[in-house]
């Protein structure tokens, strides 16, 4: 386990090692679980980006002081993945990113319950005036509401958690990108009321690939999610798949069966997602735990387990029946644990060094599948 406050020195080397380019946050752990440190891993990198077709840069040191000190001017600061700080429930995610940059109170990431509502960027005033409601009384409640920052429902949920507490946004940037533009000043406020989470280096603008990532931060960091307003096809929906994968519970409010936002939502409740008209009813089904974590994810403890069945510096070789079971299209990883027949950290540690090799892509919703590169 890191310590809870790295050393600026740690510090700056984990930075370093989660910026580098191909790593990922199985890749992340992977280095530790063998290394022990930051430093140690990154020290070790070289070599192991060696086996890669194509090279990956690994930041300077000087890039990691710039970014801690833009950090401290903005009153943000890093939690890294296994630190004592690190919020158990997004630690359950086997995609559970390496780094977090946080603005505002950090400790909101680890509170229970907690709780995200999402919904169409293109809501009704109905959508709007129910998302903050429900968040308004949930946050009365005691519970942490959780959204993406996006216009609509996102928005109207953060606006109406505010009227009572705090509230915890996830950027699909960098935090000192406001996105969308019009959302700024609540941002802004949330940054001192509550809290602002970002994956991504400050400065990052919102890419479409970003989203996915951002949504399953959404739903990790949450015991359930309430889908206001969705079309059929809409990130929402990825957000409530991801929150399902995870084995946190979904809620949706129903709607009319002629306006296309209420679609996605509808068919959320005809696949078994609690029906919801009012907080009581999140508050009646909300679990104080999530139901069942996903096969391949790994408890935080007090000690990363090292892998006993795959050796450290096992070749790609060695991984052949792996490739064989992984193709160009998404294949989940606990359908490949069932088919590999390895124990859950042996899959960890040879996805990892395949990710390392830039053999395999990780993706989000515990999915990875061949980069196509090797």
């Amino acid at each position: 386990m890191l310590a809870a406050t790295p050393n600026p020195a740690e510090s700056h080397a984990l930075w370093r090692l989660a910026e580098t380019e191909g790593i990922g946050p199985m890749g992340f752990r992977r280095l530790l679980t063998l290394h022990g440190s930051g430093r140690s891993a990154l020290e070790a990198l070289p070599r192991l980006l060696a086996k890669r077709e194509t090279p990956a840069r690994i930041p300077s040191l000087d890039e990691a002081r710039r970014e801690a000190d833009a950090m401290a001017r903005l009153g943000a600061r890093f939690i890294f993945w296994g630190s004592a700080d690190y919020p158990p429930l997004l630690a359950m995610l086997a995609d559970a990113p390496a780094m977090l940059a946080v603005q505002g109170d950090a400790a909101l990431l680890s509170q229970v319950p907690s709780f995200a509502i999402v919904g169409a960027r293109n809501a009704s005033a109905a959508g709007r005036r129910i998302a903050e409601d429900i968040a308004e009384a949930l946050t009365k409640a005691g519970v942490l509401v959780i959204s993406g920052l996006a216009r609509g429902v996102d928005a109207a949920a953060h606006q109406g958690a505010l009227r009572a507490g705090p509230a915890l946004a996830v950027l699909p940037g960098g935090l000192d990108v406001a996105y969308p533009p019009e959302n700024a000043a609540l941002q802004s406020r949330i940054g001192r009321e509550g809290a602002l989470v970002a994956e991504h280096a400050l400065g990052t603008a919102p890419l479409a690939r970003h989203f996915p990532k951002r949504n399953r931060i959404v739903a990790g960091l949450s015991l359930g999610v309430l889908v206001v307003e969705a079309a059929e096809r809409s990130g929402t929906l990825i957000t409530a798949r991801l929150a399902l994968e995870a084995g946190r519970e979904v809620f949706a409010i129903p709607g009319s069966p002629l306006d296309p936002r209420s679609r996605g939502a509808n068919d959320l409740i005809r696949q078994g997602a609690h029906l919801v008209e009012s907080a009581a009813d999140v508050l009646a089904h909300l679990p104080e735990a999530p139901r069942d974590a996903p096969l391949f994810a790994l408890p935080m403890t007090s000690e990363i387990p090292i892998p006993e069945d795959i050796p450290p510096e096992a070749t790609p070789g060695e991984y052949g029946h792996l490739i064989d079971l992984i193709g160009m299209s998404p294949i989940s990883v606990d359908d490949l644990l069932r088919r590999c027949h390895l124990s859950p950290p042996a899959l960890q540690a040879a996805l990892a060094d395949l990710e390392l090799e830039g053999r395999v892509d990780m993706l989000p919703g515990h999915r990875v599948a061949l980069t196509g590169r090797g």
